[in-house]
């Protein structure tokens, strides 16, 4: 049985290395750790390359995408307002903002699923094309600290362990089993540090 084991984990050693930096860069980022930046990056390197032999490929395309963003929140969280000389700090998300993120949400899956659907053999294209589009904007909300891009993270990680559980990715499975659980979470954490915040500014 434990050669067994042993065997598996070495033929799958790069989506198990990935799998356990996903676990580390979702508690580092419910810490507001800057760690998480450079975790996600190399978990996601990881990760273009279990989706693209998976066919996930908006998945993939996502990954490198999420390799990029870290790139930008980690800057970003590091800058915080200029004109305050601060690091960042959690906050709502403005109510004008949202208009722009649902149309952008819409605009991502229509795109990605005619790509997934015509130019790919991607076996759940709208599946695929709903998570990758959903990530996209999560992803940058995080980056920005607004805290509902936690909410989103509940529905994709849920979605999305449900469609890699079909395919198979069970290490991936449980590890966004785990990411819905810690999304809502951080989700709640997040909340509770913007309301001390709110307080102290009174």
């Amino acid at each position: 049985m434990s050669e067994t084991i042993t065997s598996w984990l070495v033929a799958n050693w790069v989506e198990v290395t990935g799998t356990i930096l996903g676990f580390v860069y979702i508690f580092l980022s419910i810490k507001q750790n800057i760690l998480t930046w450079p975790v996600g990056l190399l978990s996601s390197a990881l990760y273009v390359y279990v989706f693209f032999v998976a066919k996930f490929y908006a998945d993939m395309a996502l990954q490198v995408y999420y390799v990029v963003v870290s790139l930008y929140g980690w800057y970003f969280w590091l800058k915080g307002n200029p004109k305050e000389d601060s690091q960042l700090e959690v906050s709502q998300t403005p109510q004008k903002l949202w208009l722009w993120l649902v149309g952008a949400s819409v605009l991502f899956f229509v795109l990605i699923e005619f790509v997934l659907q015509h130019y790919t053999d991607s076996p759940v294209p709208m599946g695929d094309a709903l998570t990758t589009a959903l990530s996209l904007v999560a992803t940058w909300m995080l980056a920005r600290k607004y805290l509902e891009h936690w909410l989103i993270w509940v529905f994709v990680d849920f979605f999305s362990a449900v469609l890699y559980a079909i395919k198979g990715l069970w290490p991936t499975f449980v590890l966004f089993m785990v990411y819905t659980v810690m999304a809502f979470v951080g989700y709640l954490k997040w909340r509770n540090e913007l309301k001390t915040l709110e307080y102290e500014s009174v």
